[in-house]
């Protein structure tokens, strides 16, 4: 048995890096091993976070061990941590890396850590090189890089950026599986649940709303005519993360409000099956990503999905097999949704049940172990 902590957000706070860190614990504990994750008392300052709350309303997980310890604007801190795990001396850490702002915390602990001479650290890389940009991001992230021992990566667009700045081991994994959700519902039964029309086609845009990930585009596009005279309807489920105002001002002057279905609250873990189980189809309208947390959830629930050709999406969604490929254009965009409902949704789960099997949280952890082990 190894010990093995885990850094990064976990309960109380939300998200899917939280829900990921808590699956990948479980995953760890189910091989045999000792986990614990180490989360953040303070994780961003206001000015970083534009949500309504950083924290969960949700009940704490009774299988995982968590501690809250991070402040991540604190330096005192970061020494007490780090000497917190130099003398926890685990077998192996796997910390986060999602934005350059955790450079100079994470990177602190992580070299003091180090200094015990037997823990080794692999870090799961989201983003390298961020979505928006920030003064001090390449000395923070220069600075995070140094005392880690090998990196995964979920997308050929970060392994890319990682091997600009550094040779050291790594290895891309494709992202598992949101299976900690619970299990798909039958779509009537989750309609019901949200309140929504059982014969509507009803499309949805899921997750925290941002500027890079095209929800103006998705909007533009149901403005069309053809998609406007369709029936379809626009499910958005998740919490602006930005000034809403370009979205309502979209709404308003494109008379858009039959068109939509608008629930703007963060969505808690124990909702997350309604939403994907009554879709028709997910759509990820995307200017610009990395990889996305939202196919993998599209995945578990057998949703196929119109994702667009940018960044590590199109890796992950072979076209017109679990879904289509569209240009981040609203052209493109409307005509790749009409035609997602002219094959139809059963065109796509023969495809969609083989693919997923490669999606296992096993892959994940054995690929750490094998990159601490050569």
């Amino acid at each position: 048995m190894s010990k093995v902590v885990i850094i990064g957000p976990a309960h109380p706070l939300r998200g899917g890096l939280a829900s990921f860190n808590e699956r990948l614990a479980r995953q760890f504990t189910s091989e045999g091993n000792e986990v614990i994750i180490y989360t953040f008392s303070l994780q961003y300052p206001g000015f970083l976070f534009p949500g309504t709350t950083q924290y969960s309303t949700e009940p704490a997980p009774k299988d995982v061990a968590i501690k809250v310890r991070i402040n991540s604007v604190n330096p005192l801190n970061w020494l007490a941590v780090g000497n917190e795990l130099k003398r926890v001396k685990p077998d192996l850490i796997v910390v986060r890396y999602w934005l350059p702002f955790m450079g100079p915390s994470l990177g602190t602990i992580l070299r003091i850590v180090k200094k015990n001479r037997h823990t080794k650290v692999v870090c799961i890389a989201d983003n390298i090189k961020p979505h928006e940009k920030r003064a001090g991001d390449t000395a923070f992230t220069a600075y995070f890089v140094k005392p880690i021992d090998a990196f995964v990566t979920m997308s050929e667009k970060v392994m890319k950026d990682l091997k600009s700045i550094t040779q050291k081991p790594a290895q891309q994994v494709v992202h598992p599986l949101y299976d900690n959700f619970g299990e798909a519902l039958p779509k009537n039964e989750a309609r019901k649940q949200l309140g929504l029309n059982a014969d509507d086609k009803i499309i949805l845009f899921f997750g925290f709303i941002r500027q890079y990930k095209g929800l103006d585009l998705l909007l533009k596009a149901m403005a069309l005519p053809d998609l406007r005279s369709s029936g379809i309807k626009l499910l958005i489920a998740g919490e602006f993360y930005e000034d809403r105002k370009i979205y309502d001002e979209l709404i308003a002057q494109n008379d858009l409000s039959s068109q939509l279905i608008l629930r703007t609250d963060f969505i808690p873990d124990s909702e997350v099956r309604y939403y994907l189980s009554a879709a028709d189809f997910v759509i990820q309208p995307y200017r610009n990503a990395t990889q996305s947390g939202v196919t993998p959830l599209a995945y578990h629930f057998e949703k196929p999905m119109l994702v667009t050709n940018v960044g590590g999406l199109p890796d992950l969604v072979p076209n017109g097999q679990v879904g289509l490929v569209s240009e981040p254009t609203p052209a493109s965009l409307a005509a790749n949704i009409l035609k997602m409902y002219e094959l139809g949704e059963n065109h796509f789960l023969p495809h969609l049940r083989i693919e997923k099997k490669k999606y296992s949280w096993n892959n994940l952890t054995g690929t750490i172990i094998r990159l601490i082990s050569k």
